[in-house]
Protein backbone atom coordinates (compact mmCIF):
# COMPACT_ATOMS: atom_id res chain seq x y z
CA UNK A 1 0.00 0.00 0.00
CA UNK A 2 0.93 3.68 -0.64
CA UNK A 3 -0.80 5.38 1.79
CA UNK A 4 -3.10 6.74 -0.68
CA UNK A 5 -6.03 4.84 -2.04
CA UNK A 6 -6.92 4.71 -5.88
CA UNK A 7 -10.57 5.86 -5.28
CA UNK A 8 -8.53 9.37 -3.23
CA UNK A 9 -6.25 9.39 -6.48
CA UNK A 10 -9.35 9.45 -8.77
CA UNK A 11 -11.41 12.48 -6.53
CA UNK A 12 -8.45 14.82 -6.02
CA UNK A 13 -8.03 14.42 -9.83
CA UNK A 14 -11.58 15.27 -10.57
CA UNK A 15 -12.00 18.49 -7.83
CA UNK A 16 -10.60 21.44 -9.03
CA UNK A 17 -7.93 22.32 -6.68
CA UNK A 18 -9.01 26.03 -6.15
CA UNK A 19 -12.75 25.76 -6.48
CA UNK A 20 -13.14 22.81 -4.50
CA UNK A 21 -15.64 21.62 -6.55
CA UNK A 22 -16.25 18.49 -8.48
CA UNK A 23 -15.38 19.02 -12.17
CA UNK A 24 -17.16 16.19 -13.54
CA UNK A 25 -20.65 14.60 -13.30
CA UNK A 26 -21.47 13.53 -9.42
CA UNK A 27 -22.82 9.77 -10.56
CA UNK A 28 -20.03 8.92 -12.32
CA UNK A 29 -17.58 9.68 -9.84
CA UNK A 30 -19.23 8.12 -7.40
CA UNK A 31 -19.73 5.09 -9.28
CA UNK A 32 -16.19 5.16 -10.23
CA UNK A 33 -14.70 5.39 -6.34
CA UNK A 34 -16.47 1.91 -5.57
CA UNK A 35 -15.17 0.77 -8.62
CA UNK A 36 -11.83 1.87 -7.50
CA UNK A 37 -12.29 0.35 -4.10
CA UNK A 38 -13.15 -3.26 -5.55
CA UNK A 39 -10.41 -3.12 -7.75
CA UNK A 40 -7.87 -2.31 -5.06
CA UNK A 41 -8.97 -5.03 -2.94
CA UNK A 42 -8.99 -7.61 -5.80
CA UNK A 43 -5.14 -6.56 -7.05
CA UNK A 44 -4.21 -6.71 -3.13
CA UNK A 45 -5.70 -10.42 -3.20
CA UNK A 46 -8.65 -9.64 -1.01
CA UNK A 47 -11.68 -10.47 -2.75
CA UNK A 48 -11.79 -12.39 -6.63
CA UNK A 49 -14.30 -13.28 -8.76
CA UNK A 50 -15.92 -16.44 -7.98
CA UNK A 51 -18.90 -18.01 -9.48
CA UNK A 52 -20.44 -15.25 -10.83
CA UNK A 53 -20.01 -13.12 -7.59
CA UNK A 54 -17.22 -10.74 -6.17
CA UNK A 55 -16.24 -12.46 -2.39
CA UNK A 56 -13.64 -11.64 0.01
CA UNK A 57 -11.01 -14.67 -0.11
CA UNK A 58 -9.21 -13.57 2.23
CA UNK A 59 -10.38 -10.56 5.29
CA UNK A 60 -7.01 -9.73 6.50
CA UNK A 61 -6.81 -5.74 6.54
CA UNK A 62 -4.91 -3.88 4.23
CA UNK A 63 -4.01 -1.08 6.49
CA UNK A 64 -5.83 1.54 4.54
CA UNK A 65 -9.15 3.12 6.13
CA UNK A 66 -11.39 3.05 2.76
CA UNK A 67 -10.57 -0.08 1.78
CA UNK A 68 -10.27 -2.00 5.04
CA UNK A 69 -14.49 -0.64 5.51
CA UNK A 70 -15.45 -1.79 2.53
CA UNK A 71 -13.81 -5.21 3.24
CA UNK A 72 -15.31 -5.38 6.43
CA UNK A 73 -18.66 -4.81 5.15
CA UNK A 74 -18.33 -7.19 2.42
CA UNK A 75 -16.70 -9.78 4.55
CA UNK A 76 -20.03 -9.33 6.30
CA UNK A 77 -22.34 -9.36 3.64
CA UNK A 78 -23.32 -12.54 0.93
CA UNK A 79 -21.32 -12.80 -2.32
CA UNK A 80 -22.70 -10.17 -5.08
CA UNK A 81 -21.83 -9.69 -8.48
CA UNK A 82 -19.44 -6.66 -9.53
CA UNK A 83 -21.98 -4.42 -11.02
CA UNK A 84 -24.15 -5.03 -7.47
CA UNK A 85 -21.52 -3.82 -5.36
CA UNK A 86 -20.05 -1.01 -7.76
CA UNK A 87 -23.91 0.32 -7.18
CA UNK A 88 -23.92 -1.08 -3.48
CA UNK A 89 -20.56 1.21 -2.74
CA UNK A 90 -21.33 4.35 -4.12
CA UNK A 91 -23.70 5.94 -1.69
CA UNK A 92 -22.02 7.76 1.08
CA UNK A 93 -18.29 6.34 -0.17
CA UNK A 94 -17.44 10.39 -1.83
CA UNK A 95 -18.45 11.76 1.78
CA UNK A 96 -16.19 9.41 3.20
CA UNK A 97 -12.97 9.81 0.95
CA UNK A 98 -13.65 13.44 1.25
CA UNK A 99 -13.52 13.51 5.44
CA UNK A 100 -10.35 10.72 5.48
CA UNK A 101 -8.61 13.27 3.47
CA UNK A 102 -9.75 16.33 5.14
CA UNK A 103 -8.33 14.48 8.53
CA UNK A 104 -5.03 13.78 6.23
CA UNK A 105 -4.50 17.36 5.77
CA UNK A 106 -4.80 16.89 1.84
CA UNK A 107 -7.75 19.24 1.60
CA UNK A 108 -9.69 21.30 3.56
CA UNK A 109 -13.67 21.80 3.77
CA UNK A 110 -14.84 24.99 3.82
CA UNK A 111 -18.78 25.49 4.48
CA UNK A 112 -20.53 28.27 2.94
CA UNK A 113 -24.53 29.08 2.36
CA UNK A 114 -25.90 29.76 -0.81
CA UNK A 115 -29.49 31.69 -1.20
CA UNK A 116 -29.25 32.29 2.80
CA UNK A 117 -30.02 29.17 3.82
CA UNK A 118 -28.33 26.35 1.70
CA UNK A 119 -25.09 24.82 3.27
CA UNK A 120 -22.77 23.97 0.75
CA UNK A 121 -18.85 22.14 1.54
CA UNK A 122 -16.17 23.18 -0.96
CA UNK A 123 -12.23 21.01 -0.70
CA UNK A 124 -9.96 23.21 -2.10
CA UNK A 125 -6.36 21.58 -2.05
CA UNK A 126 -3.86 22.12 0.95
CA UNK A 127 -1.33 19.68 0.45
CA UNK A 128 -0.84 18.89 -3.63
CA UNK A 129 1.63 16.51 -3.66
CA UNK A 130 -0.85 13.99 -3.47
CA UNK A 131 -2.57 14.55 -6.75
CA UNK A 132 0.93 16.33 -8.45
CA UNK A 133 2.49 12.52 -7.92
CA UNK A 134 -0.93 10.94 -9.60
CA UNK A 135 -0.61 13.48 -12.67
CA UNK A 136 2.81 12.54 -13.23
CA UNK A 137 2.87 8.66 -12.75
CA UNK A 138 -0.23 9.37 -15.65
CA UNK A 139 1.39 11.86 -17.67
CA UNK A 140 4.84 9.41 -18.02
CA UNK A 141 2.05 6.37 -18.94
CA UNK A 142 0.81 8.52 -21.61
CA UNK A 143 4.12 9.49 -22.94
CA UNK A 144 5.85 6.33 -23.24
CA UNK A 145 5.54 3.25 -25.39
CA UNK A 146 6.11 0.94 -22.12
CA UNK A 147 3.05 -0.45 -19.75
CA UNK A 148 3.37 1.47 -16.23
CA UNK A 149 3.01 -0.15 -13.25
CA UNK A 150 0.39 -1.92 -11.94
CA UNK A 151 -1.05 0.79 -9.96
CA UNK A 152 -0.91 3.17 -12.71
CA UNK A 153 -2.18 1.38 -15.05
CA UNK A 154 -4.85 0.45 -13.29
CA UNK A 155 -5.79 4.44 -12.44
CA UNK A 156 -5.19 5.00 -16.07
CA UNK A 157 -7.98 2.47 -16.73
CA UNK A 158 -10.33 4.41 -14.46
CA UNK A 159 -9.60 7.94 -15.94
CA UNK A 160 -10.33 6.09 -19.27
CA UNK A 161 -13.89 4.49 -18.40
CA UNK A 162 -14.78 8.14 -16.42
CA UNK A 163 -14.17 10.06 -19.59
CA UNK A 164 -11.39 12.13 -17.24
CA UNK A 165 -9.42 13.15 -19.94
CA UNK A 166 -10.81 16.56 -19.35
CA UNK A 167 -9.29 16.55 -15.57
CA UNK A 168 -5.86 16.26 -17.25
CA UNK A 169 -6.10 18.93 -19.14
CA UNK A 170 -6.95 17.53 -22.45
CA UNK A 171 -9.46 18.63 -25.28
CA UNK A 172 -9.76 17.93 -28.99
CA UNK A 173 -7.16 15.62 -30.64
CA UNK A 174 -4.99 15.98 -27.20
CA UNK A 175 -8.23 13.83 -25.64
CA UNK A 176 -8.90 11.23 -28.45
CA UNK A 177 -5.02 10.75 -28.18
CA UNK A 178 -4.70 9.91 -24.55
CA UNK A 179 -8.13 8.24 -24.74
CA UNK A 180 -6.29 5.79 -27.11
CA UNK A 181 -3.43 5.20 -24.55
CA UNK A 182 -5.23 4.93 -21.79
CA UNK A 183 -7.29 2.07 -23.28
CA UNK A 184 -4.31 0.63 -24.69
CA UNK A 185 -2.40 0.50 -21.10
CA UNK A 186 -5.68 -1.51 -19.54
CA UNK A 187 -5.62 -3.95 -22.37
CA UNK A 188 -1.84 -4.35 -21.68
CA UNK A 189 -2.30 -4.62 -18.52
CA UNK A 190 -5.21 -6.68 -18.70
CA UNK A 191 -7.58 -5.10 -16.71
CA UNK A 192 -10.19 -4.69 -20.23
CA UNK A 193 -10.64 -7.09 -23.04
CA UNK A 194 -11.04 -11.09 -23.16
CA UNK A 195 -11.27 -12.56 -20.09
CA UNK A 196 -10.17 -15.79 -18.41
CA UNK A 197 -10.18 -16.99 -15.73
CA UNK A 198 -7.58 -20.15 -15.89
CA UNK A 199 -4.50 -18.96 -15.33
CA UNK A 200 -5.33 -16.13 -12.75
CA UNK A 201 -8.43 -14.96 -10.79
CA UNK A 202 -6.60 -11.51 -9.97
CA UNK A 203 -6.92 -9.53 -13.37
CA UNK A 204 -9.93 -11.27 -14.40
CA UNK A 205 -11.76 -9.72 -11.34
CA UNK A 206 -10.35 -6.93 -12.03
CA UNK A 207 -11.18 -6.51 -15.83
CA UNK A 208 -15.23 -7.48 -14.11
CA UNK A 209 -15.08 -4.66 -12.20
CA UNK A 210 -13.92 -2.36 -14.91
CA UNK A 211 -16.83 -3.85 -17.42
CA UNK A 212 -19.28 -3.26 -14.69
CA UNK A 213 -18.11 0.54 -14.33
CA UNK A 214 -18.20 1.12 -17.68
CA UNK A 215 -22.09 -0.02 -18.39
CA UNK A 216 -23.19 1.82 -15.19
CA UNK A 217 -21.17 5.21 -16.66
CA UNK A 218 -22.83 4.15 -20.36
CA UNK A 219 -26.41 4.33 -18.43
CA UNK A 220 -25.85 6.99 -16.27
CA UNK A 221 -24.34 9.79 -18.92
CA UNK A 222 -25.18 7.70 -21.95
CA UNK A 223 -23.11 5.82 -24.31
CA UNK A 224 -19.72 7.87 -25.56
CA UNK A 225 -19.46 9.16 -28.63
CA UNK A 226 -16.66 7.46 -30.50
CA UNK A 227 -14.15 10.68 -32.09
Amino acid sequence: MTGVALAEELLLLAYDDETGKATMPRISLDLGMAAAVLVELALAGRIAYVDGNLAVTDPTPVGEPILDGVLGRMAADTPHSPSSWVQRLRHGLRDRILGDLVERGVVRDVEETELDFIVVHRYPTTDPSVEQDSRRRLAEALGGEQLPDERTAALATLVAVLRMEPALGLTGSAAQDARRRLEEIAGGAGFSGTISLEESVVRPSVALVVTALGQAVDQALGKRTVG
